[in-house]
């Protein structure tokens, strides 16, 4: 057996309409809806300039049933150019497109191979001693261990296992098709090419397990470079496993400290830790930024009372800055070093205010008031982000809705500006 190499791509989610973006004035919607098909140019651009033997892609090509047809045909446009020079790509359907998920069918190039979802199937290239096993999914939540039914390996030649999967779990990814690297390693294979996780790890390297993450961040949860892995095999052993950035605009949580600022100084902070932060976040690439103030100082009230102000203003140093820096959202999570003295006045209500998030009879009368407008915000806003207060609320954070609300109060009344 000689040398080839391939690409490992997982989660492209094809056209994901990205959801509750448009509460964020100033973000490009257009932007940031094409950037995954712009990643998946770049995923197509790199197979043919690298002249890889094949591509594999481990699930969530697509982020469920089409919206129309040009989804589709997209699709097939880009492995048409892979199938006029010979590159076979090798698909699996993970729960966002499953089988009973994706509605419509177009015909693909003869270069596609689309793992079955009624049991694990062998795909092979003889000329390169190349065997692939896998199995879509064929509904959206799969418990089962799939590897179990996964036949073993060829011998002589280089096995490579597609799989959808949380392994034995893994924060924030549901538990699909469960399973651990032993359950991996008894198949025998040389190579397991997994999706579902959108960050990249090399999970093992005896044998390679490996998770390419997505192709491109759609979402503040998803920070950081995002792309493909480029696999070099030579006499049927993994010589490397190369990271590739395709990603064509990123996502960024920056801290500001805020330690002892105060409101005049405040701005200053943002602006430097945006400037450095487009080129070593972005690298050149456009950046949108969740900007998190932490820290301890006297304007702690003041931030959160301020808090849609500060905002339009992080907006304006962001495009003085560069018009590819972009603020998704600021949050203010700098709390109060509590001042030993405090104005006579307002010095009682606001000692109540600061022990309000504690009363379990206030925390009782605000849920029964707040379901009835939580039931309305689940159907007409969608879901929370993960910091919102209506998050805090559906999960039953009541105390911490009042201490964020007390904070923001106690600065109106006793004026820690």
């Amino acid at each position: 057996m000689g040398s080839f190499r391939f690409l490992h791509a997982a989660d492209v989610h094809l056209d994901s309409p990205l959801h509750g973006l448009a509460r964020y004035e100033g973000i490009p919607l257009e932007d940031v809806r094409g950037a995954t098909r712009a990643a998946f140019d770049n995923l197509i651009d790199l197979a043919l300039r690298e002249h890889v033997d094949f591509l594999v892609i481990a699930g969530d090509l697509y982020d469920g049933d089409w919206k129309h047809m040009g989804t589709g045909l997209y699709f097939a446009h880009a492995m048409g150019r892979l199938d006029r020079e010979g590159i076979p790509v090798f698909l699996l359907a993970g729960n966002h497109d499953a089988a009973s998920v994706i509605t419509r069918q177009i015909p693909w190039p003869a270069n596609v191979r689309l793992f079955s979802s009624r049991q694990p199937q062998t795909h092979l290239l003889e000329d390169l001693g190349v065997a692939v096993h896998g199995q879509s999914f064929a509904t959206p939540a799969v418990t089962d261990n799939l590897v179990a039914k996964y036949p073993d390996a060829i011998p002589h030649a280089f096995n490579v296992g597609v799989l959808h999967t949380a392994l034995s779990g893994a924060p924030g990814h549901a538990p699909y098709a469960p399973c651990d690297v032993p359950d991996l390693r008894a198949k025998g294979y040389d190579y397991w090419a997994l999706g579902h996780v959108h960050a990249q790890q090399i999970v093992s390297t005896e044998p390679h397990v490996v998770y390419p993450g997505n192709l491109q961040g759609r979402n503040i949860r998803e920070t950081g470079p995002k792309g493909a892995v480029l696999v070099e095999v030579a006499d049927r052993q993994v010589t490397s496993v190369v990271p590739v950035e395709l990603d064509v605009l990123r996502w960024s949580k920056i801290k500001v400290d805020c330690t002892n600022a105060r409101m005049n100084s405040v701005t200053d902070l943002i602006r430097s830790a945006l400037g450095f932060a487009l080129p070593t976040e972005g690298a050149g690439r456009p950046l949108i930024v969740r900007v998190a103030l932490h820290g301890s100082s006297e304007i702690a009230g003041t931030l959160k009372d301020r808090a849609a102000e500060l905002r339009d203003e992080v907006c304006a140093i962001a495009t003085s800055i560069s018009p590819d820096l972009w603020i998704e959202k600021v949050v203010s999570e700098v709390t109060s070093p509590h001042a030993a003295q405090e104005p006579e006045a307002g010095l009682d209500f606001a000692e109540i205010i600061d022990e309000a998030h504690s009363d379990p009879d206030l925390m009782a009368e605000l849920r029964m008031e707040l379901e009835p407008f939580l039931i309305s915000a689940r159907s007409s806003l969608g879901a929370p982000e993960e910091d919102e207060l209506r998050a805090l609320a559906e999960a039953g954070s009541w105390e911490r809705i009042l201490e964020s609300s007390a904070t923001a109060l106690r600065a109106r009344l006793v004026g820690d500006a």
